[in-house]
């Protein structure tokens, strides 16, 4: 199993579904940023596929005006699946029902999809050639599963406690509980 999670590294700084998925071995495929950053340095960033922009790329894309079209003019299976959508290939009962979805993300693709879309196919064929060699899939699991102790809900609960909620743990005694056969 692998997870996606895929937005531009300094604009959308969450994923923390990833961390569960991390702790029952899942790769992660996504941008570094926000809780992958954090994953990467627990289990390795050689055990996760990282694809896309970093976040001084993002902001000169955008400090140099970032054109969609430009991006879009080299990918034309992009392209193609923007006009199928546009068009009702998939929903020929309402053909132009998506046709504003499609239009807005070129006009207004705030998370660079668009600029990071050739990054991600080159990152998903790495993710599809890793998965035939079930040694190496395996291995990276493993690693991940290793690696995800930092992210148990008991960790995290402490640190919250500490950090945020200034509240001190507090040891309880619990009597045995009593065996049910006596």
């Amino acid at each position: 199993v692998s997870t996606q999670c895929t937005g531009s590294s300094g604009i959308n700084a969450e994923y923390g579904g990833n961390m569960k998925f991390m702790l029952n071995g899942a790769l992660t495929i996504g941008t570094l940023d926000g809780a992958n950053v954090e994953m990467s340095e627990e289990c390795g960033i050689e055990n996760m596929f990282i694809f896309g922009m970093r976040v001084a790329d993002v902001e000169k894309l955008w400090r140099d005006g970032y054109d969609t079209r430009k991006f879009l003019a080299d990918l034309p299976e992009l392209q193609l699946a923007f006009n199928q959508i546009k068009t009702g290939f998939f929903n020929s009962s309402e053909p132009h029902k998506f046709e504003g979805f499609v239009d807005g993300l070129i006009s207004n693709d705030r998370f660079c999809v668009i600029a990071d879309f050739a990054a991600y196919v080159a990152e998903q064929e790495k993710v599809s050639e890793l998965y035939m060699d079930w040694v190496q899939w395996t291995e990276k699991c493993l690693l991940n599963i290793a690696g995800s102790g930092k992210f148990t809900s008991d960790r995290t609960i402490m640190q919250y406690a500490e950090e945020i909620w200034k509240v001190k743990s507090v040891e309880v005694d619990l009597a045995p509980v009593p065996d049910s056969k006596e």
